[in-house]
């Protein structure tokens, strides 16, 4: 999230939380540059007026490719601005915005817009994910197996809505520490180790079989078909 109005980021950043995502932040656009090309975001949330540019050439140089972007310029970006006039959400949709949100707003219409977006290319427009009898619900924070609902924490919901969108891939413990825990996370925690551990206990009851598997020396990888 780039935004320069610490009082908003600090809502945000807690609401966002509460709701799930890991979230990073960066009050300038020379920050959001360097954060960026180091960490591969799945969603870019920016404001147009920062303090040492302009949201709207940082969203231009995103696509163009002129910045370096650890998740390419393919990046999802939500504008997220106090510009309301159809011309500015016009340009800033021309500029390679995926949407645009204007202030004031309320936080669950943008939780709404963040699922939209990070749906698109993995559940072809649903709110769902399916991968064998697992059923992952965004919207309702909801995860099923063969019908038996999944009592996951936050942190439990996002290594599986992440492994679930990459169903069969090896997924190392690096990928999983920063797509679902943010940058405050200490790189040499057992955080994931232990998440994955209770994950792989609740996914699984006896005379079930496993779903969530170690890759020794390359991460974790969930079984089953799409």
């Amino acid at each position: 999230m780039v935004e320069d109005e610490e009082g908003l980021v600090s809502a945000l950043r807690s609401g966002l939380g509460r709701a799930g995502y890991a979230v990073d932040t960066a009050l300038t656009g020379a920050e959001a540059v360097e954060k960026l090309a180091t960490t591969a975001y799945d969603l870019a949330i920016l404001d147009i007026t920062l303090p040492d540019t302009n949201g709207l050439d940082l969203c231009r140089a995103v696509r163009r490719g002129e910045i370096e972007v650890a998740s390419g310029r393919e990046l999802r970006v939500l504008m997220l601005t106090a510009r309301a006039s159809l011309a500015d959400r016009v340009r800033g949709l021309d500029e390679g915005a995926d949407d645009y949100l204007t202030k004031p707003f309320a936080l669950v219409e943008l939780l709404a817009r963040i699922r939209a977006l990070l749906r698109r290319d993995v559940t072809n427009g649903s709110t769902q994910l399916h991968v064998g009898d697992l059923v992952l619900d965004s919207a309702r924070h909801l995860a099923t197996r063969a019908g038996r609902e999944l009592p996951l924490t936050l942190k439990e919901f996002g290594v599986l809505r992440y492994l679930m969108s990459r169903p069969g891939h090896v997924v190392s413990a690096e990928e999983l520490l920063e797509h679902v825990w943010d940058e405050n996370a200490d790189p040499f925690t057992q955080s994931v180790r232990v998440t994955v551990g209770t994950l792989r206990r609740k996914l699984t009851q006896e005379g079930e079989d496993p779903l969530l598997e170690t890759v020794i020396g390359r991460g974790y990888r969930l079984r089953g078909e799409t």
